[in-house]
Protein backbone atom coordinates (compact mmCIF):
# COMPACT_ATOMS: atom_id res chain seq x y z
CA UNK A 1 0.00 0.00 0.00
CA UNK A 2 1.41 3.38 -0.99
CA UNK A 3 0.77 6.26 1.37
CA UNK A 4 1.04 9.76 -0.11
CA UNK A 5 3.35 12.11 1.74
CA UNK A 6 1.53 14.62 3.89
CA UNK A 7 3.49 17.03 6.05
CA UNK A 8 0.86 17.15 8.80
CA UNK A 9 -0.76 13.77 9.22
CA UNK A 10 -1.36 11.39 12.07
CA UNK A 11 1.26 8.58 11.87
CA UNK A 12 -0.20 5.32 10.58
CA UNK A 13 -3.65 6.88 10.07
CA UNK A 14 -4.01 5.46 6.55
CA UNK A 15 -2.65 2.08 7.65
CA UNK A 16 -5.21 1.89 10.45
CA UNK A 17 -7.99 2.72 7.97
CA UNK A 18 -6.71 0.03 5.62
CA UNK A 19 -6.41 -2.62 8.32
CA UNK A 20 -9.69 -1.58 9.91
CA UNK A 21 -11.55 -2.39 6.70
CA UNK A 22 -9.63 -5.62 6.05
CA UNK A 23 -11.85 -7.93 8.07
CA UNK A 24 -15.04 -6.52 9.51
CA UNK A 25 -16.17 -9.94 10.74
CA UNK A 26 -13.28 -10.31 13.21
CA UNK A 27 -14.17 -10.02 16.90
CA UNK A 28 -13.74 -6.48 18.14
CA UNK A 29 -13.03 -5.21 21.64
CA UNK A 30 -15.94 -3.77 23.56
CA UNK A 31 -15.59 -0.12 24.50
CA UNK A 32 -16.73 0.67 28.04
CA UNK A 33 -18.15 4.04 28.93
CA UNK A 34 -18.05 5.06 32.58
CA UNK A 35 -19.63 7.63 34.85
CA UNK A 36 -17.72 8.53 38.03
CA UNK A 37 -19.28 10.59 40.79
CA UNK A 38 -19.19 11.07 44.56
CA UNK A 39 -21.97 9.95 46.83
CA UNK A 40 -21.34 10.60 50.50
CA UNK A 41 -17.93 9.22 51.42
CA UNK A 42 -17.75 6.97 48.33
CA UNK A 43 -16.70 7.20 44.72
CA UNK A 44 -19.25 5.54 42.45
CA UNK A 45 -18.25 4.14 39.07
CA UNK A 46 -21.06 3.03 36.76
CA UNK A 47 -20.75 1.32 33.37
CA UNK A 48 -23.38 -0.33 31.17
CA UNK A 49 -22.64 -4.03 30.59
CA UNK A 50 -25.74 -5.14 28.72
CA UNK A 51 -25.27 -8.59 27.20
CA UNK A 52 -22.23 -9.40 29.36
CA UNK A 53 -22.37 -12.06 32.05
CA UNK A 54 -21.38 -10.28 35.29
CA UNK A 55 -19.72 -13.52 36.47
CA UNK A 56 -17.18 -13.05 33.66
CA UNK A 57 -16.19 -9.55 34.79
CA UNK A 58 -13.05 -9.00 36.88
CA UNK A 59 -12.62 -5.80 38.88
CA UNK A 60 -9.55 -4.73 40.85
CA UNK A 61 -8.20 -1.54 42.39
CA UNK A 62 -4.51 -0.93 42.88
CA UNK A 63 -2.78 2.40 43.53
CA UNK A 64 -6.07 4.26 43.01
CA UNK A 65 -6.49 2.76 39.52
CA UNK A 66 -9.66 0.80 38.78
CA UNK A 67 -9.24 -2.10 36.34
CA UNK A 68 -12.23 -3.77 34.70
CA UNK A 69 -11.94 -6.64 32.27
CA UNK A 70 -14.13 -9.39 30.91
CA UNK A 71 -15.56 -11.26 27.95
CA UNK A 72 -18.84 -11.48 26.14
CA UNK A 73 -20.03 -14.50 24.19
CA UNK A 74 -23.57 -14.55 22.95
CA UNK A 75 -24.74 -17.46 20.86
CA UNK A 76 -27.88 -17.22 18.79
CA UNK A 77 -29.60 -20.59 18.81
CA UNK A 78 -31.80 -21.61 15.91
CA UNK A 79 -34.04 -24.64 16.16
CA UNK A 80 -34.18 -25.31 12.43
CA UNK A 81 -31.16 -26.60 10.57
CA UNK A 82 -32.27 -24.76 7.45
CA UNK A 83 -30.61 -21.46 8.29
CA UNK A 84 -28.13 -19.64 6.06
CA UNK A 85 -26.09 -18.05 8.80
CA UNK A 86 -25.44 -18.66 12.49
CA UNK A 87 -23.35 -16.06 14.27
CA UNK A 88 -21.73 -15.84 17.66
CA UNK A 89 -21.14 -12.37 19.10
CA UNK A 90 -17.89 -12.23 21.01
CA UNK A 91 -15.71 -9.52 22.40
CA UNK A 92 -13.60 -8.59 25.34
CA UNK A 93 -12.82 -5.44 27.24
CA UNK A 94 -10.00 -4.16 29.39
CA UNK A 95 -10.12 -0.70 30.88
CA UNK A 96 -8.01 1.03 33.49
CA UNK A 97 -9.31 4.24 35.03
CA UNK A 98 -7.25 6.45 37.34
CA UNK A 99 -9.62 7.44 40.11
CA UNK A 100 -9.89 11.19 40.85
CA UNK A 101 -9.32 10.77 44.60
CA UNK A 102 -7.39 8.38 46.84
CA UNK A 103 -9.57 5.39 47.81
CA UNK A 104 -9.56 2.38 50.11
CA UNK A 105 -9.54 -0.23 47.34
CA UNK A 106 -9.86 -3.34 49.51
CA UNK A 107 -13.22 -2.08 50.83
CA UNK A 108 -14.77 -1.69 47.36
CA UNK A 109 -18.02 -3.40 46.43
CA UNK A 110 -19.74 -4.03 43.10
CA UNK A 111 -23.34 -4.74 42.08
CA UNK A 112 -24.94 -5.54 38.73
CA UNK A 113 -28.53 -4.44 38.14
CA UNK A 114 -30.54 -3.96 34.94
CA UNK A 115 -27.44 -4.19 32.72
CA UNK A 116 -25.42 -1.64 34.72
CA UNK A 117 -22.35 -2.44 36.81
CA UNK A 118 -21.97 -0.15 39.81
CA UNK A 119 -18.70 -0.10 41.77
CA UNK A 120 -18.63 1.73 45.09
CA UNK A 121 -15.28 2.59 46.69
CA UNK A 122 -14.77 4.45 49.99
CA UNK A 123 -12.63 7.55 49.69
CA UNK A 124 -9.46 7.54 51.78
CA UNK A 125 -9.26 10.18 54.48
CA UNK A 126 -7.43 13.25 53.28
CA UNK A 127 -3.92 13.51 54.58
CA UNK A 128 -3.30 16.77 56.36
CA UNK A 129 -0.07 18.47 55.61
CA UNK A 130 2.25 18.93 58.54
CA UNK A 131 3.97 22.25 58.99
CA UNK A 132 7.66 21.75 59.56
CA UNK A 133 9.52 24.42 61.41
CA UNK A 134 12.92 25.32 60.02
CA UNK A 135 15.57 25.59 62.74
CA UNK A 136 18.36 28.00 62.12
CA UNK A 137 21.71 26.68 63.27
CA UNK A 138 24.39 29.26 63.84
CA UNK A 139 27.90 28.35 62.79
CA UNK A 140 30.44 28.08 65.60
CA UNK A 141 33.31 30.54 65.55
Amino acid sequence: MLVPWQPFFEPFENLEKFLGNANKSAPVGISLTVDIYEKGNNLIIETPLAGIDPDKVEISIENDILTMQGKMEKKSEVEEKNYYRKEISTGSFYRQIPLPKPVIGDKASAAYENGVLKVSVPKAPEKKSKKIEVKVIKAKK
